[in-house]
């Protein structure tokens, strides 16, 4: 990093060794929070809006750059300010995914409905497996398309429970991709159905619609930034509470029920 001389260093990470790292390299303006006993390592130390915490997560990056003059501040209660990111796919990475869709069968034209069972996190964040595979095998019914299962490679055994209680056969591709081929994938998909998790942030920088289910954590944190978001969320007192798993029943999760999600999904499925 320090033969790369780079002129600014902005820090999203809170941890003291994000900002002991360009520190040591010697890179000469370095914007963060001042938290976690790293303000001396900064060039530019900023305080943290005791509001932000009731917007997104997005506003709390963005007032790094705010409290260095770079932006306005409280860009929450600017109307016009709509965080919203958008990432393209590769062209490598599209076409390695059109091939592993024709290696599981799925013919040239064929809808693709994803499914992502797992949340790296913990289980807190997971709806229900039988769930999973309810809702799964009435969308392949009702709209003719194929389910195709994702995930990362520990997350397999989960993708192969969902899989497993299904009645229709589902594609399991848990484990079998990169980075760039799964954003392949998702791009190729008529909806994404979703817990809170890095799949689900990659479909709305796509903008692929989505159905996003919030247990444990916030939607109004880290919801999708996609305008073809539906997201599912059951308001219960403990919620959010951000463990990563329950200590009590699961009610965030098992109040959300499979004709909740096939609704959602009915919003977008049924216009293509």
């Amino acid at each position: 990093m320090r033969r790369r001389t780079f002129d600014l260093a902005i820090l999203l990470q809170n941890a003291f060794e994000a900002a002991l790292i360009p520190w040591w390299a010697g890179i000469p303006r370095r914007l963060g929070y001042a938290r976690d006993g790293r303000r001396m390592l900064l060039t530019h130390p900023c305080r943290i809006d005791p509001e932000v915490g009731m917007v997104h997560q997005v506003y709390y990056y963005l007032g790094i750059l705010s409290a260095a003059g770079l932006l306005p501040p409280r860009l929450w209660q600017d109307g016009s300010c709509k965080p919203s990111i958008s990432i393209g796919v590769r062209r490598e990475d599209r076409a390695a995914a059109k091939v592993l869709l024709r290696e599981e069968g799925v013919e040239p034209g064929e809808k693709i409905v994803g499914v992502n069972p797992g949340a790296f996190y913990g289980p807190a964040k997971r709806w229900l497996s039988d769930r999973y595979a309810a809702a799964a095998d009435r969308l392949a019914e009702k709209y003719r398309v194929r389910i195709v299962i994702f995930g990362a490679a520990n997350e397999r055994q989960v993708a192969e429970e969902v899989a497993r209680q299904m009645k229709r056969p589902a594609i399991i591709l848990a484990g079998r991709t990169s980075l760039g081929t799964l954003m392949g994938l998702i791009k190729e998909c008529s909806l994404l159905v979703t817990n809170d998790s890095g799949p689900m942030h990659l479909a709305a920088a796509l903008d692929v619609p989505q159905v996003a289910i919030f247990g444990s954590s916030s939607e109004i944190a880290t919801g999708p930034l996609g305008p073809e978001a539906r997201v599912i969320k059951h308001p219960v007192g403990c919620s959010p509470c951000f463990l990563r798993e329950c200590p009590i029943d699961f009610r965030c999760m098992t109040r959300i029920t499979v004709d909740e999600v096939l609704a959602a999904a009915h919003q977008t499925l049924s216009r293509k």
